[in-house]
Protein backbone atom coordinates (compact mmCIF):
# COMPACT_ATOMS: atom_id res chain seq x y z
CA UNK A 1 0.00 0.00 0.00
CA UNK A 2 1.16 3.31 -0.90
CA UNK A 3 1.29 6.36 1.40
CA UNK A 4 2.89 9.57 1.39
CA UNK A 5 3.89 11.66 3.88
CA UNK A 6 4.76 15.67 3.88
CA UNK A 7 5.59 16.59 7.23
CA UNK A 8 8.99 16.93 9.69
CA UNK A 9 10.12 15.37 12.95
CA UNK A 10 11.25 18.56 14.51
CA UNK A 11 9.82 18.00 17.76
CA UNK A 12 8.29 15.02 20.35
CA UNK A 13 4.94 16.10 19.53
CA UNK A 14 5.21 15.03 15.72
CA UNK A 15 7.42 11.84 17.16
CA UNK A 16 4.54 10.38 18.98
CA UNK A 17 1.96 11.13 15.54
CA UNK A 18 4.96 9.16 13.42
CA UNK A 19 5.45 6.57 16.32
CA UNK A 20 1.26 6.25 16.16
CA UNK A 21 0.99 5.80 12.24
CA UNK A 22 3.74 3.23 12.49
CA UNK A 23 0.79 0.42 13.76
CA UNK A 24 -1.00 1.26 10.29
CA UNK A 25 1.93 0.30 8.37
CA UNK A 26 2.52 -2.75 10.57
CA UNK A 27 -0.28 -4.76 9.25
CA UNK A 28 0.10 -3.83 6.18
CA UNK A 29 3.67 -4.89 5.15
CA UNK A 30 2.92 -7.44 2.39
CA UNK A 31 5.40 -7.61 -0.19
CA UNK A 32 8.97 -7.36 -1.13
CA UNK A 33 11.61 -8.29 2.23
CA UNK A 34 12.21 -11.92 2.60
CA UNK A 35 8.71 -12.73 4.43
CA UNK A 36 10.89 -14.71 7.32
CA UNK A 37 13.57 -13.77 10.06
CA UNK A 38 15.24 -15.30 12.91
CA UNK A 39 12.68 -16.35 15.89
CA UNK A 40 14.15 -14.16 18.81
CA UNK A 41 13.33 -12.55 22.10
CA UNK A 42 14.57 -9.33 23.36
CA UNK A 43 15.11 -8.28 26.99
CA UNK A 44 15.91 -4.58 27.57
CA UNK A 45 18.10 -3.21 30.38
CA UNK A 46 16.06 -0.25 31.40
CA UNK A 47 12.65 -2.34 31.17
CA UNK A 48 12.89 -5.75 32.43
CA UNK A 49 9.34 -6.63 31.73
CA UNK A 50 8.88 -9.82 29.23
CA UNK A 51 5.50 -8.14 27.53
CA UNK A 52 5.07 -5.30 26.11
CA UNK A 53 2.16 -3.83 24.81
CA UNK A 54 0.98 -0.16 23.37
CA UNK A 55 -2.25 1.63 22.02
CA UNK A 56 -2.03 4.55 20.12
CA UNK A 57 -4.24 6.82 18.12
CA UNK A 58 -2.69 8.06 15.14
CA UNK A 59 -4.17 10.95 12.06
CA UNK A 60 -2.43 11.42 8.67
CA UNK A 61 -3.23 13.73 5.83
CA UNK A 62 -2.42 12.80 2.33
CA UNK A 63 -3.33 13.77 -1.74
CA UNK A 64 -4.37 9.92 -1.93
CA UNK A 65 -6.26 9.41 0.59
CA UNK A 66 -7.46 12.67 2.53
CA UNK A 67 -7.56 13.13 6.22
CA UNK A 68 -7.41 9.75 8.07
CA UNK A 69 -8.31 8.62 11.82
CA UNK A 70 -7.24 5.39 13.15
CA UNK A 71 -5.99 3.31 16.15
CA UNK A 72 -3.69 0.68 16.94
CA UNK A 73 -2.86 -1.47 19.43
CA UNK A 74 0.52 -4.24 19.36
CA UNK A 75 1.50 -6.52 22.08
CA UNK A 76 4.85 -8.84 22.13
CA UNK A 77 5.16 -11.83 24.56
CA UNK A 78 1.58 -11.62 25.37
CA UNK A 79 1.34 -15.59 25.19
CA UNK A 80 5.15 -16.84 24.06
CA UNK A 81 8.08 -14.82 24.63
CA UNK A 82 8.79 -14.46 20.76
CA UNK A 83 5.41 -14.14 19.93
CA UNK A 84 3.33 -10.81 18.35
CA UNK A 85 0.08 -9.75 17.68
CA UNK A 86 -0.85 -5.73 16.25
CA UNK A 87 -4.25 -4.37 15.09
CA UNK A 88 -5.88 -1.39 13.59
CA UNK A 89 -9.27 0.13 12.62
CA UNK A 90 -8.68 3.45 10.71
CA UNK A 91 -11.06 5.52 8.61
CA UNK A 92 -11.75 8.90 6.92
CA UNK A 93 -14.26 10.67 4.16
CA UNK A 94 -13.53 7.89 1.55
CA UNK A 95 -11.24 5.90 3.34
CA UNK A 96 -11.55 2.88 5.66
CA UNK A 97 -10.22 -0.53 6.66
CA UNK A 98 -8.97 -2.70 9.35
CA UNK A 99 -6.16 -4.80 9.49
CA UNK A 100 -4.90 -7.68 12.16
CA UNK A 101 -1.83 -9.92 12.28
CA UNK A 102 0.06 -12.61 14.35
CA UNK A 103 3.35 -13.47 14.45
CA UNK A 104 5.87 -16.13 15.30
CA UNK A 105 3.34 -18.19 16.93
CA UNK A 106 4.75 -21.19 18.11
CA UNK A 107 2.96 -24.23 17.24
CA UNK A 108 1.24 -26.45 20.16
CA UNK A 109 4.29 -25.58 21.93
CA UNK A 110 6.54 -26.95 19.08
CA UNK A 111 10.25 -26.78 19.10
CA UNK A 112 10.63 -26.02 15.72
CA UNK A 113 6.94 -24.84 13.80
CA UNK A 114 6.44 -21.24 13.94
CA UNK A 115 2.88 -19.81 12.09
CA UNK A 116 2.21 -16.49 11.41
CA UNK A 117 -0.86 -14.91 9.57
CA UNK A 118 -1.92 -11.08 8.46
CA UNK A 119 -4.68 -9.56 6.67
CA UNK A 120 -6.21 -6.26 5.73
CA UNK A 121 -9.40 -4.75 4.37
CA UNK A 122 -9.35 -1.74 2.89
CA UNK A 123 -11.71 1.02 0.34
CA UNK A 124 -9.50 3.83 -0.98
CA UNK A 125 -10.73 6.91 -3.09
CA UNK A 126 -7.35 6.54 -5.48
CA UNK A 127 -5.80 3.47 -6.34
CA UNK A 128 -3.05 3.11 -9.36
CA UNK A 129 -1.56 0.65 -11.68
CA UNK A 130 0.70 0.60 -14.12
CA UNK A 131 -0.35 -2.54 -15.90
CA UNK A 132 -2.05 -2.76 -19.22
CA UNK A 133 -5.81 -3.68 -18.99
CA UNK A 134 -6.34 -7.72 -18.59
CA UNK A 135 -6.60 -9.50 -21.79
CA UNK A 136 -5.79 -6.29 -24.18
CA UNK A 137 -2.83 -6.02 -26.95
CA UNK A 138 -1.43 -2.86 -26.34
CA UNK A 139 1.48 -0.83 -28.00
CA UNK A 140 5.01 -0.31 -27.00
CA UNK A 141 6.38 0.62 -24.88
CA UNK A 142 3.97 -1.42 -22.17
CA UNK A 143 2.13 0.37 -19.15
CA UNK A 144 5.04 -0.14 -16.23
CA UNK A 145 7.67 -1.28 -18.12
CA UNK A 146 11.29 -0.07 -17.65
CA UNK A 147 10.80 2.61 -20.59
CA UNK A 148 7.22 3.26 -19.58
CA UNK A 149 5.74 6.42 -19.01
CA UNK A 150 4.84 7.79 -15.36
CA UNK A 151 1.74 8.86 -16.97
CA UNK A 152 0.39 5.41 -17.87
CA UNK A 153 -1.47 4.21 -15.58
CA UNK A 154 -4.98 3.28 -13.94
CA UNK A 155 -6.48 5.09 -11.17
CA UNK A 156 -9.79 4.60 -9.87
CA UNK A 157 -11.34 4.35 -6.17
CA UNK A 158 -11.71 0.48 -5.52
CA UNK A 159 -10.47 -1.86 -2.84
CA UNK A 160 -7.30 -3.61 -1.86
CA UNK A 161 -7.99 -6.53 0.61
CA UNK A 162 -5.16 -9.67 1.32
CA UNK A 163 -3.72 -11.82 3.71
CA UNK A 164 -1.32 -14.06 4.23
CA UNK A 165 -0.63 -17.42 6.30
CA UNK A 166 2.94 -18.88 6.64
CA UNK A 167 4.41 -22.18 8.21
CA UNK A 168 8.32 -21.79 9.21
CA UNK A 169 10.44 -24.33 10.49
CA UNK A 170 14.20 -23.79 12.10
CA UNK A 171 16.73 -26.44 10.84
CA UNK A 172 18.12 -28.22 13.46
CA UNK A 173 21.71 -27.30 12.69
CA UNK A 174 24.09 -24.00 12.98
CA UNK A 175 23.43 -22.01 15.61
CA UNK A 176 20.10 -23.20 16.04
CA UNK A 177 20.92 -27.03 16.77
CA UNK A 178 20.13 -26.90 19.87
CA UNK A 179 17.24 -24.15 20.33
CA UNK A 180 15.18 -22.41 17.90
CA UNK A 181 14.40 -19.34 19.44
CA UNK A 182 17.34 -16.59 20.05
CA UNK A 183 17.48 -14.30 23.03
CA UNK A 184 18.79 -10.52 22.94
CA UNK A 185 19.93 -8.64 25.75
CA UNK A 186 19.94 -4.88 25.05
CA UNK A 187 21.39 -1.68 26.78
CA UNK A 188 21.05 1.37 24.89
CA UNK A 189 19.22 -0.35 21.95
CA UNK A 190 22.63 -2.29 21.42
CA UNK A 191 23.74 -5.59 22.23
CA UNK A 192 25.25 -5.73 25.96
CA UNK A 193 28.23 -7.85 24.43
CA UNK A 194 29.20 -7.95 21.14
CA UNK A 195 29.46 -11.71 19.17
CA UNK A 196 31.96 -13.24 17.47
CA UNK A 197 30.66 -14.48 14.07
CA UNK A 198 31.99 -17.06 12.57
CA UNK A 199 32.65 -17.55 8.41
CA UNK A 200 29.67 -18.40 6.29
CA UNK A 201 28.70 -21.94 6.86
CA UNK A 202 25.17 -22.87 7.16
CA UNK A 203 25.68 -26.47 9.09
CA UNK A 204 28.14 -24.88 11.53
CA UNK A 205 26.73 -20.80 12.43
CA UNK A 206 23.92 -19.06 11.61
CA UNK A 207 19.76 -19.86 11.54
CA UNK A 208 18.50 -21.56 8.63
CA UNK A 209 14.76 -21.33 8.26
CA UNK A 210 12.16 -23.47 5.62
CA UNK A 211 9.14 -20.88 5.01
CA UNK A 212 5.86 -21.78 3.32
CA UNK A 213 3.76 -19.55 2.54
CA UNK A 214 0.02 -19.06 0.70
CA UNK A 215 -0.94 -15.44 0.06
CA UNK A 216 -3.65 -13.69 -1.84
CA UNK A 217 -4.32 -10.22 -3.15
CA UNK A 218 -8.03 -8.79 -4.61
CA UNK A 219 -7.80 -5.41 -5.83
CA UNK A 220 -10.76 -3.87 -7.20
CA UNK A 221 -11.09 -0.46 -9.38
CA UNK A 222 -14.31 1.40 -10.10
CA UNK A 223 -14.61 4.28 -12.51
CA UNK A 224 -16.96 5.56 -15.02
CA UNK A 225 -16.19 3.15 -17.37
CA UNK A 226 -17.07 -0.11 -15.12
CA UNK A 227 -15.03 -2.55 -12.82
CA UNK A 228 -11.81 -4.46 -13.06
CA UNK A 229 -10.82 -6.82 -10.51
CA UNK A 230 -7.55 -9.03 -9.88
CA UNK A 231 -7.05 -11.63 -7.24
CA UNK A 232 -4.22 -14.00 -6.99
CA UNK A 233 -3.88 -17.02 -4.93
CA UNK A 234 -0.56 -17.87 -4.56
CA UNK A 235 2.10 -20.51 -2.71
CA UNK A 236 5.43 -19.83 -1.90
CA UNK A 237 8.39 -22.11 -0.99
CA UNK A 238 12.25 -20.66 0.31
CA UNK A 239 14.53 -21.14 2.47
CA UNK A 240 15.97 -18.51 4.95
CA UNK A 241 19.59 -18.06 6.17
CA UNK A 242 20.64 -15.40 8.46
CA UNK A 243 23.89 -15.19 9.96
CA UNK A 244 24.17 -12.02 11.61
CA UNK A 245 24.97 -10.99 15.01
CA UNK A 246 20.89 -8.44 15.77
CA UNK A 247 18.55 -9.16 13.00
CA UNK A 248 16.34 -6.48 14.41
CA UNK A 249 19.51 -4.20 13.45
CA UNK A 250 22.46 -6.09 11.78
CA UNK A 251 25.76 -4.56 12.06
CA UNK A 252 27.98 -7.57 10.76
CA UNK A 253 27.15 -10.51 8.38
CA UNK A 254 25.06 -11.80 6.04
CA UNK A 255 21.60 -13.48 5.33
CA UNK A 256 20.40 -14.65 1.93
CA UNK A 257 16.82 -16.26 0.91
CA UNK A 258 15.80 -18.41 -2.29
CA UNK A 259 11.94 -18.89 -3.58
CA UNK A 260 9.78 -20.51 -5.93
CA UNK A 261 6.26 -19.00 -6.24
CA UNK A 262 3.28 -20.42 -8.04
CA UNK A 263 -0.19 -19.25 -8.58
CA UNK A 264 -2.79 -22.13 -10.51
CA UNK A 265 -5.56 -20.69 -11.98
CA UNK A 266 -8.00 -21.66 -9.10
CA UNK A 267 -11.02 -19.71 -7.21
CA UNK A 268 -10.58 -16.41 -8.69
CA UNK A 269 -7.35 -16.50 -9.72
CA UNK A 270 -7.57 -16.78 -13.80
CA UNK A 271 -3.76 -16.52 -14.62
CA UNK A 272 -1.69 -19.41 -13.74
CA UNK A 273 2.51 -18.15 -13.74
CA UNK A 274 5.40 -19.07 -11.26
CA UNK A 275 7.93 -16.66 -10.21
CA UNK A 276 11.87 -17.11 -8.74
CA UNK A 277 13.31 -15.21 -6.70
CA UNK A 278 17.05 -14.33 -5.03
CA UNK A 279 18.09 -11.84 -2.42
CA UNK A 280 21.56 -11.47 -0.62
CA UNK A 281 22.73 -8.95 2.30
CA UNK A 282 25.93 -7.85 3.88
CA UNK A 283 26.94 -6.04 6.44
CA UNK A 284 29.61 -4.36 8.07
CA UNK A 285 30.66 -2.95 10.99
CA UNK A 286 32.76 0.35 10.87
CA UNK A 287 32.62 0.83 14.82
CA UNK A 288 31.94 4.08 17.13
CA UNK A 289 33.33 7.27 16.77
CA UNK A 290 32.60 11.11 18.40
CA UNK A 291 28.73 10.84 17.43
CA UNK A 292 27.62 7.92 16.96
CA UNK A 293 27.95 4.61 18.90
CA UNK A 294 27.49 2.86 15.67
CA UNK A 295 28.65 2.86 11.99
CA UNK A 296 27.22 0.68 9.85
CA UNK A 297 27.82 0.07 6.05
CA UNK A 298 24.74 -2.41 4.51
CA UNK A 299 24.22 -3.91 1.02
CA UNK A 300 21.76 -5.75 -0.67
CA UNK A 301 20.73 -7.05 -3.97
CA UNK A 302 17.86 -9.09 -5.54
CA UNK A 303 16.86 -10.63 -8.81
CA UNK A 304 13.68 -11.83 -9.73
CA UNK A 305 12.59 -13.85 -12.86
CA UNK A 306 8.98 -15.33 -13.91
CA UNK A 307 9.56 -18.39 -16.49
CA UNK A 308 5.86 -18.64 -17.37
CA UNK A 309 5.88 -15.32 -18.55
CA UNK A 310 5.07 -15.04 -22.19
CA UNK A 311 4.03 -12.78 -25.22
CA UNK A 312 2.29 -13.06 -27.93
CA UNK A 313 1.88 -10.11 -30.35
CA UNK A 314 -0.86 -9.29 -33.23
CA UNK A 315 -0.63 -8.52 -37.20
CA UNK A 316 -0.09 -4.74 -35.72
CA UNK A 317 3.10 -5.70 -33.71
CA UNK A 318 0.81 -4.68 -30.41
CA UNK A 319 1.87 -7.03 -27.42
CA UNK A 320 0.03 -8.80 -24.75
CA UNK A 321 1.96 -10.65 -21.74
CA UNK A 322 0.52 -13.65 -21.00
CA UNK A 323 0.95 -16.35 -18.07
CA UNK A 324 2.23 -13.19 -16.02
CA UNK A 325 2.24 -12.24 -12.41
CA UNK A 326 -0.26 -9.00 -11.85
CA UNK A 327 1.52 -5.56 -11.50
CA UNK A 328 1.91 -6.00 -7.89
CA UNK A 329 3.64 -9.19 -7.97
CA UNK A 330 6.64 -10.70 -9.02
CA UNK A 331 9.66 -9.12 -11.38
CA UNK A 332 8.27 -5.45 -9.56
CA UNK A 333 10.65 -2.39 -8.80
CA UNK A 334 8.89 1.16 -6.71
CA UNK A 335 7.57 1.56 -3.28
CA UNK A 336 8.23 0.93 0.22
CA UNK A 337 11.14 -1.40 -0.38
CA UNK A 338 13.03 -1.47 -3.40
CA UNK A 339 13.34 1.83 -5.66
CA UNK A 340 11.75 3.84 -2.95
CA UNK A 341 12.10 7.33 -5.00
CA UNK A 342 9.00 5.74 -6.93
CA UNK A 343 5.43 5.03 -6.83
CA UNK A 344 4.31 1.67 -5.64
CA UNK A 345 4.93 -0.97 -8.14
CA UNK A 346 6.08 1.37 -10.83
CA UNK A 347 7.96 -0.80 -12.99
CA UNK A 348 7.30 -4.25 -13.28
CA UNK A 349 7.98 -7.10 -16.51
CA UNK A 350 9.43 -10.96 -16.51
CA UNK A 351 12.92 -9.97 -15.07
CA UNK A 352 14.19 -7.64 -12.60
CA UNK A 353 17.75 -6.40 -11.32
CA UNK A 354 17.89 -4.34 -8.28
CA UNK A 355 20.80 -3.16 -5.27
CA UNK A 356 21.38 -1.04 -2.73
CA UNK A 357 23.70 0.63 -0.44
CA UNK A 358 23.15 2.03 2.83
CA UNK A 359 25.07 4.14 5.87
CA UNK A 360 23.73 3.36 8.56
CA UNK A 361 24.48 5.91 11.96
CA UNK A 362 22.67 4.87 15.03
CA UNK A 363 23.55 8.23 17.16
CA UNK A 364 24.54 8.83 20.73
CA UNK A 365 22.27 12.01 21.08
CA UNK A 366 18.77 10.76 22.38
CA UNK A 367 16.47 13.67 22.60
CA UNK A 368 13.91 12.51 24.17
CA UNK A 369 15.62 10.11 26.44
CA UNK A 370 14.73 11.91 29.83
CA UNK A 371 11.16 13.18 28.34
CA UNK A 372 9.08 11.32 31.10
CA UNK A 373 5.65 11.24 29.00
CA UNK A 374 7.30 9.78 25.98
CA UNK A 375 8.60 6.69 28.40
CA UNK A 376 6.42 4.39 27.28
CA UNK A 377 7.78 4.15 23.84
CA UNK A 378 10.60 2.73 25.26
CA UNK A 379 12.83 4.60 22.49
CA UNK A 380 16.43 3.34 23.07
CA UNK A 381 18.23 5.50 20.20
CA UNK A 382 17.74 7.00 16.57
CA UNK A 383 19.66 6.41 13.94
CA UNK A 384 20.37 8.56 10.34
CA UNK A 385 20.91 6.89 7.08
CA UNK A 386 21.90 7.89 3.89
CA UNK A 387 21.54 5.58 0.88
CA UNK A 388 21.58 4.67 -3.12
CA UNK A 389 19.16 2.06 -5.05
CA UNK A 390 19.48 1.34 -8.87
CA UNK A 391 17.84 -1.28 -10.87
CA UNK A 392 15.67 -2.25 -13.75
CA UNK A 393 12.98 -4.32 -15.15
CA UNK A 394 13.53 -6.36 -18.32
CA UNK A 395 11.83 -8.50 -20.55
CA UNK A 396 15.18 -10.77 -21.06
CA UNK A 397 17.56 -12.40 -18.87
CA UNK A 398 20.08 -11.05 -21.64
CA UNK A 399 23.20 -9.20 -19.61
CA UNK A 400 23.03 -6.50 -22.19
CA UNK A 401 19.69 -5.58 -21.74
CA UNK A 402 19.33 -6.70 -17.99
CA UNK A 403 22.58 -4.34 -17.03
CA UNK A 404 21.68 -1.06 -18.86
CA UNK A 405 19.37 1.72 -18.51
CA UNK A 406 19.22 1.57 -14.64
CA UNK A 407 16.72 3.65 -12.71
CA UNK A 408 18.05 5.26 -9.69
CA UNK A 409 17.30 7.40 -6.73
CA UNK A 410 18.79 8.66 -3.77
CA UNK A 411 17.24 8.88 -0.35
CA UNK A 412 17.99 9.56 3.31
CA UNK A 413 16.25 8.76 6.36
CA UNK A 414 15.49 8.77 10.33
CA UNK A 415 15.01 5.73 12.11
CA UNK A 416 14.59 4.63 15.60
CA UNK A 417 14.34 1.48 17.99
CA UNK A 418 11.17 1.78 19.70
CA UNK A 419 9.79 -0.89 21.86
CA UNK A 420 12.70 -3.11 20.29
CA UNK A 421 11.03 -2.40 16.59
CA UNK A 422 12.68 -0.35 14.01
CA UNK A 423 10.58 2.53 12.94
CA UNK A 424 11.91 4.24 9.36
CA UNK A 425 10.79 7.55 7.77
CA UNK A 426 12.60 7.88 4.65
CA UNK A 427 12.68 10.45 1.90
CA UNK A 428 13.78 9.35 -1.32
CA UNK A 429 14.45 11.47 -5.04
CA UNK A 430 14.61 10.32 -8.06
CA UNK A 431 13.67 11.94 -11.36
CA UNK A 432 10.03 10.92 -11.26
CA UNK A 433 9.74 13.06 -8.24
CA UNK A 434 10.32 12.75 -4.39
CA UNK A 435 8.65 10.17 -2.12
CA UNK A 436 8.49 9.96 1.55
CA UNK A 437 7.68 6.58 3.66
CA UNK A 438 6.83 5.61 6.92
CA UNK A 439 7.32 1.79 7.63
CA UNK A 440 8.09 -0.94 10.19
CA UNK A 441 11.76 -2.09 9.77
CA UNK A 442 14.67 -2.13 7.46
CA UNK A 443 14.31 -2.39 4.19
CA UNK A 444 16.23 -5.33 4.26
Amino acid sequence: MRVYFIHHLINSAVLLSLISVQWLFFITDSQAKAPSQVKYSVQRQENAKLRESLVLPYVFSTDDLGTVIGVGAMATGLYQKQMTVAGTAYGGEDTKGFGLSLWDYRVLDSERFFFSAIGMMGEFPLLRAYSPLPDVYTPAPRSGSNDSSFDDFIQAEGSSNWWDVKLEYVLPWGSAEKQSIVEYQLQGGLLKEQVELEDWNPLKTGTSILVARQFNRYQQYRDENGELSGAVHALELGIFYDNTDFPVNPSQGSSQYIAFTYNPQWLESKKQWTFVEMEASKYFSLGANSFAKQNIIALNAWAGYSPSWQVITDDKGNSQAMNSPPFMEGATLGGMYRMRGFRQNRFHDKAAIYATAEYRMTLDYNPIADVRWLKFLNLDWFQTVFYVEGGRVSPTLHRDTLFSDWKSDVGGSLRALTAGIVVRLDFTRSKEGTSTWLMVGHPF
